[in-house]
């Protein structure tokens, strides 16, 4: 496979410069921790090395140092289609080297080879509750083709270490085939009728999830995939999703384990689940009005009042970007040319044009601009796809080949187990207490 040559290449060159590093400066200090950030959720804490995705604070999503919207222009695409294959882009973020058509295809071709999903994984959807979360029935599934991880087997057989790369990129490649028949079996079992149909070997692996759920007819909606699954397909290593594959991998744990891992993180509300949230805020807002779309005026003082409540505007602000989401970007240019008279298109407009305004002038905020969640749903809603607790399993469509990617080359580098170390709550005070530093601590607090 050209794909595994290439990248074999570029292991051997970024785990040298690796191990010189190490053996050069391994003693340096590059990034030290406040108090703040140690009970903060770590953020803000240089800790974590990816080269396949990046957020830059005020330029965006980058892949593989290269800004998301020229990744978009650069990347081969299906004649007719402005927007990429999820080969290419599969094949980029390993590789880092743009692909030829020819190499894109050699990932679409072998995706289409290994797509189908075994009966008795299907078998299993179709026995869970019929009130079954999308995501827990999309983390069981991923979890039940566990038995056909080549790691787990070759592992048990005495497997080079150097060569654990190779075959998590054989369970990865296995993986992301079949991560759209998947999302749309859990589509058709829990709402549809349950039928069930062989991919169209004439479709791209993101097209194809337009044909599994029977909207093959819909040339728009197959565009839409394109765009909305290479959007979602990493955000760097330091999100729950991406750091729980990670961490679960670093105990040499197969593709499987790791992904469903990374399926329970992206279900979480602060995580994957927020583009549910931002879409029923919209509704609500439309609802509010009586199915009408509010005038400007009536807009901002709606945001007002809700700021005033002490709640916050969905999708708007971010962790790290302090500017709008690129992706949102995109998403926001594909309405604009295929559903610009769209009323909740239309909100979603509005909200970009005054709350960015508004979260400056309240002054609260270190974000106040629209991220990727804040009208991913209302393009799939267009689209017909009228189930919102979906929504979160299109993101992690997407997201599984960033993270396989991650995966694949933490083995190449023979990453060690992540084991960081934890201290007590006394021990930070006894520390602050050794550094003259009383500021941070109550003297009549007692456990």
């Amino acid at each position: 496979m050209e794909l595994a040559k290439k990248l074999e290449g570029k292991i051997r060159e970024v785990y040298e410069q690796m191990r010189y590093m190490l053996a050069v400066s391994g003693e340096t200090i590059i990034s030290q921790v406040s108090l703040q950030q140690f009970f903060s959720g770590n953020r803000g804490v240089d800790l974590l090395v990816s080269d396949v995705s990046y957020v830059d604070p005020f330029d965006g999503l980058h892949y593989r140092g290269v800004p998301l919207d020229q990744v978009m222009q650069k990347l081969p695409k299906p004649q007719g289609s402005a927007f990429p294959y999820a080969g290419g882009l599969f094949a980029f973020l390993l590789t880092g080297d743009f692909p030829t058509l020819e190499e894109a295809m050699e990932v679409e071709d072998l995706w289409k080879e290994k797509a189908d999903i075994p009966d008795y994984v299907l078998n299993i959807l179709r026995t869970m509750p019929s009130d079954s979360h999308p995501m827990t029935m999309f983390s069981q599934a991923i979890l039940a083709l566990q038995g056909q991880s080549k790691f787990a087997k070759t592992y048990s057989n005495g497997l080079c270490r150097e060569d654990h790369w190779r075959v998590m990129l054989e369970d990865s490649l296995e993986l992301t085939a079949k991560t759209p028949a998947l999302a749309a079996a859990i589509y058709n079992i829990k709402y549809g009728n349950g039928s069930m149909r062989k991919i169209d070997k004439d479709l791209d692996w993101s097209a194809n999830f337009a044909h599994l759920i029977y909207k093959e007819w819909d040339v728009q909606y197959q565009d839409l995939c394109r765009l909305f699954f290479c959007l979602h397909a990493d955000q760097g290593v330091g999100n729950v999703s991406a750091h729980a594959a990670c961490l679960v991998n670093s105990a040499l744990s197969d593709v499987y384990y790791s992904c469903s891992a990374a399926m329970n993180g992206l279900a979480g509300p602060l995580h994957g689940r927020a583009n549910q949230d931002c879409i029923e805020w919209l509704l609500k807002i439309l609802e509010q009005f009586n199915g009408r779309l509010p005038s400007k005026v009536e807009l901002e003082k709606f945001v007002w009042d809700t700021l005033e409540k002490g709640k916050v505007i969905p999708g708007y602000g971010h962790a790290v970007l302090r500017c709008t989401d690129p992706r949102f970007i995109a998403q926001y240019e594909f309405g604009k040319q295929y559903m610009p008279d769209d009323m909740l298109f239309q909100l979603v407009d509005l909200l970009y044009q005054i709350v960015p305004g508004i979260l400056k002038k309240q002054g609260k905020a270190k974000g106040v601009w629209p991220n990727v969640d804040a009208i991913s749903g209302t393009l799939q809603y267009h689209c017909g796809l009228k189930q919102l607790d979906f929504y979160t399993v299109l993101f992690g469509v997407g997201r599984m080949l960033g993270i396989t990617a991650n995966l694949v080359w933490n083995r190449a580098l023979m990453l060690p187990l992540e084991r960081p170390q934890s201290i007590t709550f006394e021990m930070v005070k006894n520390r602050l207490h050794d550094m003259n530093d009383y500021s941070g601590m109550n003297p009549d607090f007692h456990y």
